[in-house]
């Protein structure tokens, strides 16, 4: 028998162990859970549960490799994207412990590439993603790279130091940004003479066994057990989608959801990092003002259906995963996906949903598929929203009883008089001012802090105007050249790589630029002389026109 055989049979027998120390109802209830992935023509999950630190259950649905035809196993190892940051935010913090850096140095100290701003960027503005740097990611969407891109430590290194601005006073505010989590994994090299894949694996993973689990930072290593990713292609059927990552720290971390219930663990026995390490780590912080802020240490703080929940997501290409703890409860809850629609999170919850029954507080579900859209609503939703003070609009329209947002191209539903839901409730709307039409709104999306809006009137550029617009506009910070052009009675900006994309009016000299965000146009004396980029994590990024 060989090796592999053997470690697909150890794996399965201990999944059957496992799977006696729930109930058989539960067994059954968790596994329709994961219903729809379970075949062997998808992509899809590997489920891990933990209570008190064990295992109890662990099982693989749907395929790691469809052109394999192998399937998902508790054995399988997936890329899990954002989870990789606890980890990297968790080196650090040993590093602090030991007195060889501390959360409050400025990033300059270590990493001097990165231009000297205005107001101090610290460590501790990095672990949570208050430092008001932009992202990696979009900035080098800017930049005209491309998704399956080759992407090192020193692409990211090289695009982040051309950045003359912040997004915001960092402190003052919460944006998710990568960057940040990437120079942490450069702080621990130049700090501890170790890559961070070398200081995790001899810190945290070999100290907790977690032997199946590493920073990938080499795009072309043969990882066995790895499994493929994939997304749904138009048409049906499905597609390849691996990201091609040389840089980690913000991502790139593989495991599997045992190694992972392993690591939940040791938040309770404290085996790796002092007790006061990981309660801090745990704990929300604050901004500038005093606001309180739930993200800790590479960790997300909420509270789910009356219960404290600790956990963190991750999306990179077609992998999906999320891991969640209930520390009150004793429960772990891992869910790693293959697939780019599997929706880990919401599959993590369904589970803990089974295994709290008792102790989680009731919700009263609202079924907003089955709620017409009245002309009421419309009306009062209906038109254009623009952030305050920021370059981000939101553009909502109606058509066949249903309210579209955009850029985001979903469905909107009313759930009262004044507020509205996607599915899932992940973007949540309330409308502000008197009945009739709205004055602004409230935006909710996910836990991230609220987004306020107010309802502008919509930009419609004449010809002249729009001619003006037209012409090269060049950007240092991200060396990129786009070319606006006229094209009837719309704009169209061109860029070297990914052709030519349409320019839709917003608020007045803005236009939406999907896959690149808002374009706003600056004047000087009346002219044309530039326009900033803004797009979610990224804002106010200069091009100058050149002709």
């Amino acid at each position: 028998m060989n090796l592999r055989l053997t470690f697909a049979i150890l794996c399965a027998g201990a999944s059957a162990a496992a799977a006696q120390q729930l109930t058989t109802s539960e067994v059954a209830r968790v596994d329709s859970v994961f219903a729809t992935v379970n075949t062997t023509a998808t992509p899809g999950c590997a489920l891990g549960i933990s209570r008190e630190g064990r295992l109890v259950y662990a099982r693989g649905y749907g395929m790691a490799n469809l052109e394999t035809a192998t399937a998902i196993t508790p054995a399988s190892i997936f890329h899990v994207a954002s989870i990789s940051k606890q980890f990297a935010a968790f080196s650090v913090a040993l590093l602090a412990e030991e007195g060889k850096l501390s959360l409050d140095d400025q990033v300059q100290k270590y990493i001097p590439e990165i231009p000297p701003y205005p107001q101090p960027i610290t460590i501790r503005n990095l672990i949570h993603h208050t430092s008001g740097l932009r992202d990696q990611w979009s900035l080098l969407a800017m930049a005209d790279w491309r998704g399956d891109d080759l992407i090192t430590e020193d692409d990211v290194l090289s695009i982040v130091s051309r950045q003359k601005e912040l997004n915001f006073k960092p402190g003052d505010e919460y944006v998710y940004s990568n960057t940040g989590y990437t120079l942490l994994g450069i702080i621990v090299k130049r700090v501890s003479g170790k890559s961070l894949r070398q200081f995790a694996d001899e810190r945290i993973f070999q100290p907790l066994g977690m032997t199946n689990t590493h920073f990938h930072d080499d795009h072309t290593m043969v990882v066995p057990g790895r499994t493929s990713a994939y997304n749904p292609r138009q048409g049906g059927g499905w597609m390849v989608s691996i990201p091609v990552f040389d840089t980690y720290g913000a991502t790139s971390l593989f495991t599997t959801v045992g190694d992972l219930l392993k690591w939940e663990q040791n938040f309770a026995e404290a085996k790796v990092g002092s007790r006061a390490l990981i309660e801090k780590a745990q704990q929300p912080t604050t901004f500038n003002d005093g606001r309180p802020h739930n993200y800790g240490y590479g960790l997300s703080i909420e509270n789910y259906r009356g219960m404290r929940l600790v956990g963190h997501s991750g999306a990179d290409a077609g992998y999906r995963a999320d891991v969640i703890r209930f520390p009150d409860a004793g429960l772990a809850v891992d869910v790693l996906c293959n697939a780019g629609n599997s929706g880990p999170g919401g599959l993590s919850r369904k589970v803990a949903d089974i295994l709290l029954e008792k102790q989680l507080k009731p919700v009263v579900a609202r079924d907003t598929s089955r709620i017409i859209v009245t002309g009421e609503q419309v009306t009062r939703l209906e038109g254009l929203y623009r952030r305050r003070g920021i370059d981000e609009a939101y553009d909502f329209t109606a058509k066949d009883g249903k309210i579209t947002l955009m850029p985001f191209n979903i469905a909107i539903r009313p759930v009262s008089a004044d507020s509205f839901a996607a599915e899932g409730g992940q973007i949540r709307v309330l409308t502000e001012g008197p009945a009739g039409q709205a004055t602004g709104l409230k935006v909710y999306v996910g836990n991230d802090p609220v987004r306020e809006f107010d309802r502008v009137p919509r930009f419609t550029p004449t010809a002249a105007e729009l001619d003006g617009f037209a012409g090269a506009y060049y950007s240092e910070e991200l060396d990129v050249r786009y070319v606006v052009a006229r094209k009837d009675s719309l704009l169209t900006v061109a860029l070297r790589r990914r052709g030519k994309l349409d320019m839709r009016p917003t608020f007045p000299d803005a236009f939406s630029v999907g896959g690149l965000g808002t374009v706003r146009f600056i004047r000087e004396k009346g002219k044309i002389t530039s326009f900033r980029v803004t797009q979610g994590r990224v804002r106010n990024v200069l091009f100058r026109k050149e002709s």
